[in-house]
């Protein structure tokens, strides 16, 4: 019997017990499989295996389909929600399609956008991993013979690279509310998840049709956002793409990882896979730069977002100002797939300086009025700075407390010694030497 002592692993109880864990093994094999099933031209990332993952992960929790009557729920709160904005914001409608999902749906429509934000950043690690894989424990002569080794080296560093991507994306599956809630344009269609809204939900004593318009608010302004102002997703992609730009890996840490993997030991290889600590890119002051310019953006779009909501909100939601300090929070700390995520990647999908963002559209709105509040996402060198973020009221009145008067006074007294020492031309000038260069 498996109760008695020292039986527990008793091969004639259960004969497969002495290869340890069989849910590890199978998971294993199966990623050892959807790994060799990649077709070479598939990129850095086997996203059909990181999909799959996804999916498991978010099935292990159970993802039950959209029932009729909560799609027709949702698509109604976003309709009436769009119909709301229209009072609160001069920009256009952005809600065309709306939609509701399951976590498994959300997953198979924001994929396209996550192979874009993660591509470049798996590119580089698969790069390095692949060569510090292949390199190790092999000499010179040995290494320019490794053709096809390097090829199997990087595939593997694809399968640990989408395995974790798959985790992660997963695990941000179970706690997103919709298409745009972590401040990225993950879809062109404005779509909520009844899921996401019951977890949100939970512990609220808010009736239920209030929370559920609420978040249909924020969904459908930020669509107004990213549907009409052209630059803007661009932008906010064009930040992560420079950060993977940036992106090196701590080979030596690397290579003391993989000294002690035995490929062979399925169980090892699988918690190798998921403990993420194969891949954690340094910073360098090239990717800090390119955080900050994200963090700054979401804040501002996250800012924006909240301004318009408690203005379409105020008068209709007895609890929109409850509701938006619950947004305020969750979207500030972070959930443990955001973490997950910036594990992953370096960043932290979160508006660091939402309250001073918020601050700034505000003084906008109360000083140049909803239309030219607006008018500043007309073209990104009107946006505020991260230097704006710490006084609003300098970016309002376009910084009057900069006197000018005092530049043109200094200027008018370095002038004619100038003059005096250089004459017309004035060689000591460096214009001057260059008309005479020219010359």
């Amino acid at each position: 019997m498996t109760d008695l002592p020292g039986r527990e692993n008793d091969p004639n109880e259960n004969p497969f017990a002495m290869f340890g864990d069989p849910e590890q093994i199978a998971a294993a094999m199966r990623q050892f499989a959807d790994m060799l099933s990649a077709p070479p031209s598939s990129g850095p990332v086997n996203w059909d295996m990181a999909k799959n993952i996804a999916r498991h992960v978010v099935a292990a929790e159970g993802d039950p389909s959209v029932m009729e009557g909560e799609r027709r729920q949702i698509v109604d709160a976003l309709n009436l929600a769009d119909l709301w904005l229209n009072e609160a914001t001069a920009l256009p409608s952005g809600v065309s399609n709306p939609q509701a999902w399951s976590r498994s749906e959300w997953i198979e429509k924001t994929v396209p956008v996550w192979r874009q934000l993660c591509d470049p950043i798996a590119a580089r690690m698969v790069e390095t991993m692949s060569g510090t894989l292949g390199a190790a424990g092999l000499p010179a002569e040995a290494q320019a013979m490794a053709g096809p080794l390097m090829g199997m080296m990087k595939q593997m560093g694809g399968m640990m690279v989408g395995q974790q991507i798959g985790q992660a994306i997963g695990s941000l599956a179970r706690e997103v509310i919709g298409s745009s809630d972590i401040g990225l344009p993950l879809s062109d269609s404005a779509a909520l998840l009844p899921g996401g809204i019951a977890a949100f939900s939970e512990g609220l004593e808010t009736p239920g049709e209030e929370i559920r318009l609420y978040l249909a608010l924020r969904e459908a302004a930020h669509h107004r956002l990213f549907q009409h102002v052209p630059w803007l997703r661009s932008h906010l992609l064009g930040a992560v793409e420079e950060y993977a730009r940036g992106i090196t890996v701590d080979v030596s840490a690397l290579e003391e990882q993989l000294r002690g993997l035995d490929m062979n030991n399925p169980e090892q290889l699988q918690q190798a896979l998921s403990g993420g600590n194969l891949l954690k890119p340094e910073e360098t002051d090239r990717q800090k730069a390119a955080l900050a310019r994200l963090e700054t953006m979401l804040a501002l779009v996250e800012g924006w977002v909240g301004t318009v909501v408690d203005g379409a909100a105020a008068s209709k939601l007895p609890s929109s100002a409850a509701l938006a300090e619950t947004v305020r929070r969750r979207r500030a700390t972070g959930g443990p797939a955001e973490q997950t995520f910036a594990t992953l990647v370096g960043l932290e999908l979160r508006p660091r300086r939402l309250r001073e963002a918020a601050a700034l559209w505000q003084a906008l709105e109360a000083d140049r009025g909803v239309d030219g509040r607006d008018a500043v996402w007309g073209h990104p060198d009107l946006m505020p700075t991260a230097d704006d973020l710490g006084n609003p009221e300098g970016f309002v009145r376009g910084e009057p407390e900069f006197d000018l008067s005092g530049l043109e006074a200094s200027l008018r007294e370095e002038t004619p010694a100038e003059d005096d020492e250089d004459g017309k031309g004035g060689k000591g000038d460096g214009k001057g030497d260059g008309k005479g260069d020219a010359g």
